[in-house]
């Protein structure tokens, strides 16, 4: 069956930057939801300035996941809370980095599982990949989003896009 998405709503971080990237109320009619990121933080890589983390229901409690990361000549793995990269302060210069994250049935009683994939690149030195799988182990239904830089703010033009997953 195919899926329909359906936006529900987008955030552009304006000039200044801005702490975090949220969604608020988010309707409980779809099936699943997906955010799509194209960010870049004010911190350098440092300070950790290259990762933003993924709050459900603004949480930072019950957060667990994998990921591994290939950053062209070698590949990480380990543990860590959801979360996707962006590019930092000292990456190269008007570079965003882009990422999505899937939360199937969110509104469920079950706890919640995330899968996502993100890239940054910085054209002088390399490119990152990630794919990771995270769960929120809790069982309420998921009505808001908060997107929160691992260092610094997110930078003037970042944005993220929710949409909602109809299946038909």
């Amino acid at each position: 069956m195919p899926n329909t998405f359906i936006k529900i709503a987008s955030v552009t971080v304006g000039s200044g930057g801005a702490a975090n990237m949220e969604f608020t109320s988010i309707p409980q009619i779809y099936k699943d939801i997906l955010i799509m990121v194209s960010a870049r933080g004010t911190s350098n890589f440092a300070g950790s300035g290259y990762f933003m983390y993924v709050r459900p229901n603004g949480s930072s409690s019950n957060l667990s996941g994998r990921y591994l990361v290939g950053t062209g000549s070698s590949a990480v793995s380990g543990t860590i809370a959801p979360y996707l990269y962006m590019s930092p302060s000292d990456a190269t210069a008007s570079v965003f980095g882009n990422g999505q994250m899937y939360f199937p049935n969110y509104t469920s009683s079950n706890y919640k599982s995330t899968s996502a994939e993100s890239v940054y690149e910085n054209n002088a030195t390399g490119a990152y990949q990630d794919l990771s799988a995270g769960l929120w182990s809790d069982t309420t239904a998921i009505t808001s989003i908060t997107l929160v830089p691992g260092g610094g703010n997110f930078a003037q033009y970042s944005t993220a896009t929710l949409y909602g997953i109809k299946s038909s």
